[in-house]
């Protein structure tokens, strides 16, 4: 048996678990006093940059010199492993939320803790009630000085590869006049692999693009901006680590 697995089995995985029930019951703790989310939001970085180091997963963060201060964004990133969303909230400083979809949102003790932290109930399943959803929350978003991640590929690549991007993001950002902010998570794979319970040390970049303008862009237009998306992002994959 390497000596790798052996070491995630014994140590990382219990640490992970740990971390992840300790810090979850501290936001839930932070969630009857907290009325924008803002406290869990410090909670959810902090138990996301335990899990990096209990990976021994060491993160570069390229581009932050980008980002606007007081400026809400539709973040859209690439998506390989259960261990992005870790990345994004220990390295990127923004104020966002997740779009998550309704079924985790009548969850028992997840759900509500969710809608207590702000984040974003998608009906995946009833198209018009989505794109209603995706037209208010830009505004929304603006109103209370947040941003939205939101992975455009739908799930998580088997390989690495950016799959085929849906034009969610686009019509967001368009509908609230929110601009968009491509990032590309390069390595993280190698952490924590699709179907793999075990986590393993590896260096990985957060690769941060130029904010994209939306302004004059109609929902007509979602479709080229989508690809436009997933091109900046392949070039953000291609200048590696």
């Amino acid at each position: 048996m390497p000596i790798s697995y052996l070491i995630a089995l014994l140590i990382r995985d219990p640490l992970v678990i740990l971390c992840t029930a300790v810090m979850g019951s501290i936001s839930v703790v932070v969630a009857l006093w907290d009325t924008n989310g803002n406290a869990q939001l410090r909670v959810a970085r902090a138990w996301a940059r335990m899990l990096l180091f209990v990976a021994g997963a060491r993160v570069k963060t390229v581009g932050l010199e980008k980002l606007e201060r007081g400026v809400s964004y539709v973040i859209v990133s690439n998506h390989v492993s259960y261990m992005d969303t870790p990345v994004l909230l220990a390295h990127l400083p923004l104020n966002f939320r997740f779009m998550a979809k309704q079924e985790l949102f009548k969850v028992p003790f997840i759900g509500p803790h969710l809608s207590k932290a702000g984040h974003i109930s998608v009906p995946l399943d009833d198209w018009r009630a989505a794109l209603k959803v995706l037209a208010t929350v830009g505004v929304i978003l603006v109103e209370r000085g947040q941003s939205v991640l939101m992975f455009p590929e739908g799930g998580r690549s088997e390989n690495g590869e950016l799959q085929e991007f849906k034009d969610g993001a686009a019509y967001l950002a368009i509908k609230g006049r929110v601009k968009i902010l491509p990032v590309c998570i390069i390595g993280i794979h190698e952490v924590l692999p699709m179907h793999s319970g075990h986590m393993r040390p590896g260096k990985v970049t957060l690769r941060i693009a130029d904010p994209v303008d939306v302004t004059g862009l109609k929902t007509a237009d979602r479709v080229e901006l989508t690809e436009r998306l997933k091109n900046t992002i392949r070039e953000l994959q291609l200048l590696g680590r």
